[in-house]
């Protein structure tokens, strides 16, 4: 008779210390307020094109130069000195990206290096300045769920990317069950800055609810060289690293502006940190692949990780689809080979106004 008292405490006092380690992790590192945008227009699919990484400078004027005296031509041994302009305007990276360029930016591997002074000096500093037009607009896809956990199961799942001037929020929601009454929630949100490299994570968190069960929550703080794992250990990171939710971003602008290119065999390293650990991570293209979607059939490519994640960390393939801004079109999210979530495009995706 006593058994059933001593098992609802204990499991009292096990919620209760799980929400004090809530509320202490909320107030050591309050989650960020979520941005909220219009979403007001379906985004159509329209013949792909590579979109350069930053817009060209205009030249700027000179004053003109009065004729120089005739110098004397210097010796075999002498340096020959540079101009005066070119310390200054020259671009020591690759050329900005062109429609006709294969690789326009920085080749495979180099999207992480920073950007050269000359152009970092020429973008406006303000927090609220809009990024170059390499970044698709707001944008929240929406997709039906299947797959298995314990069983089959059902659900839904929706993708919103949401930037204001050069701050991004990502998030991707899961919902397995009913959506009134789901059996398993979960969240996994970046918030960050975009930057000449690509995306920057500065937070990330994952929400998982199971019903009847407690609620469990991670996450990563990225302090640049460094992140504060969920375990309060901090590790060096190599730069461009990714988290969860944010390497599906930096994938699509790795492919709009042309600096990776989808053809089979090529394979795109993305640093990744996940809860539980980090990773060199590899996705492979595999090749091209037809999806029946509600928008009609649409051409994809199909990416993969080279090898599954372990100690619980989930591992997500990828179908990109070029005529939708080189967007996520299906998701495959998967623990092991018994467990797994499989997300497709359940309607058009919905774009905030330019």
């Amino acid at each position: 008779m006593l058994l059933l008292p001593v098992l609802l405490a204990h499991l009292w006092l096990g919620e209760a210390v799980h929400r004090l380690r809530l509320s202490w992790d909320e107030a050591v590192a309050p989650m960020p307020k979520r941005l909220v945008v219009a979403y007001v227009r379906e985004l159509k699919a329209a013949v792909p094109a590579i979109r350069p990484a930053a817009p060209t400078a205009k030249p700027k004027s000179r004053p003109k130069l009065q004729p120089a005296a005739p110098q004397p031509m210097p010796s075999p041994e002498s340096p020959v000195p540079e101009p005066p302009e070119a310390a200054s305007d020259a671009e020591p990276t690759t050329p900005e990206p062109a429609a006709s360029a294969p690789e326009p930016g920085p080749q495979p591997g180099e999207g992480s290096e920073p950007k050269p002074p000359a152009l970092a000096a020429s973008e406006p500093a303000s927090e609220e300045a809009e990024p170059g037009p390499e970044w698709p607009l707001s944008t929240l896809l929406r997709y039906r769920l299947s797959g298995n956990y314990r069983g089959e199961v059902h659900g839904n799942a929706q993708v919103e990317w949401i930037r204001q001037g050069q701050h991004y929020q990502m998030h991707l929601d899961v919902a397995i069950g009913p959506s009134f009454a789901p059996l398993i929630s979960r969240r996994m949100s970046s918030d960050g800055r975009l930057t000449p490299a690509g995306v920057n994570p500065l937070r990330y968190d994952e929400d998982t609810r199971v019903m009847f069960a407690q609620r469990r929550r991670s996450t990563l703080l990225f302090h640049g060289d460094s992140v504060t794992m969920p375990n309060g250990n901090r590790e060096p990171v190599p730069a461009g690293v990714q988290d969860a939710s944010s390497q599906f971003v930096q994938l699509t602008w790795l492919f709009l502006t042309g600096r990776e290119p989808l053809k089979a065999g090529h394979v795109i390293d993305i640093p990744l940190v996940l809860p539980k650990r980090q990773y060199l991570w590899r996705y492979e293209v595999l090749g091209e692949e037809e999806l029946q979607t509600p928008m009609g059939p649409l051409a994809t490519w199909h990416l993969k990780p080279s090898k599954a994640a372990g100690g619980g960390d989930l591992t997500a393939e990828v179908w990109i689809a070029p005529s939708l801004q080189y967007l996520p079109v299906r998701l495959r999210i998967r623990q092991d080979e018994q467990t797994f979530i499989d997300l497709m495009l359940n309607s058009a995706p919905r774009q905030a106004a330019p």
